[in-house]
């Protein structure tokens, strides 16, 4: 049985019971179905699931490139993994990420019962404009910095992109400890195609909440292929068997 079919078969035994779904505090109504007319762009294209042998292909390649890596089933089960890998005193940052959004962990972060130090939550608290950007600078050599990927390699590494660049700066060095958490909808076949993912579909997308959201166009100005991590145990990638992200 190949791992992925083990990893089903241990979440099929540890669903017995229907659960609800889950509101998370942060989407408010910009759900990127909302966008998909106004962006022009084609989901059958760009958020399909890979084959069992191609998620495999990727698991086996972002490892073989010094990521650790671990397959939940869906949501739940991935936001249960990552509150059981920061422990208890660590220093938390995140990125902006729908997916953080969707797997519940902002409002876990925020609300939730945890002995984790909320660094986002200290960031956003300051009112001096110069002081808030250093707190947030400061901020991406967090313990535990938590993101998500605009796409995915099946070769071996990620990709993400951001205009200011906050949200991906932790990921090369500056975090102690990185966990992206990535539906396996962002799974494309090698890096130009990930990269094309994201030009084509993630930014089209993005672009039009942001105009909504803030009233101002988004930006690819900074753009990160993550190819290897040389730092054994540092980064933790979690890739989810459902559809969420842009």
């Amino acid at each position: 049985m190949t791992r992925v079919l083990l990893i089903r078969a241990r979440a099929a035994a540890a669903h017995t019971f229907f659960r609800p779904p889950r509101l998370h505090s942060g989407m408010g109504d910009q759900r990127k179905a909302d966008y998909l007319e106004a962006a022009d762009v084609e989901p059958n294209q760009w958020d399909s699931h890979p084959s069992d042998a191609e998620l495999e292909e990727t698991v086996e390649n972002l490892e073989d490139h010094g990521f650790e890596v671990e397959v939940v089933a869906d949501a739940d089960a991935a936001l249960e993994f990552v509150q059981d890998e920061i422990p208890d005193g660590a220093s938390v940052m995140d990125g902006h990420s729908t997916t953080l959004e969707e797997i519940g962990f902002m409002e876990h972060l925020h609300e939730g019962d945890h002995e984790w130090e909320n660094l986002h939550e200290h960031v956003f608290s300051i009112d001096d404009d110069e002081a808030r950007a250093a707190a947030r600078r400061d901020a991406q050599t967090a313990d535990y910095f938590l993101g998500g990927a605009n796409a995915i390699a099946r070769t071996g590494a990620l990709v993400a992109a951001d205009a200011s660049g906050s949200r991906v700066g932790a990921y090369p060095f500056a975090a102690k400890h990185l966990l992206v958490v990535a539906g396996v909808n962002k799974i494309q076949k090698d890096v130009e195609t990930a990269r094309k993912r994201l030009r084509d579909y993630a930014y089209r997308l993005e672009d039009e909440r942001s105009q909504d959201a803030y009233g101002a166009p988004s930006a690819i100005s900074k753009e990160l292929v993550y190819h290897r991590e040389r730092t054994e145990g540092r980064t933790t990638v979690v890739l989810v068997e459902e559809t969420l992200g842009y």
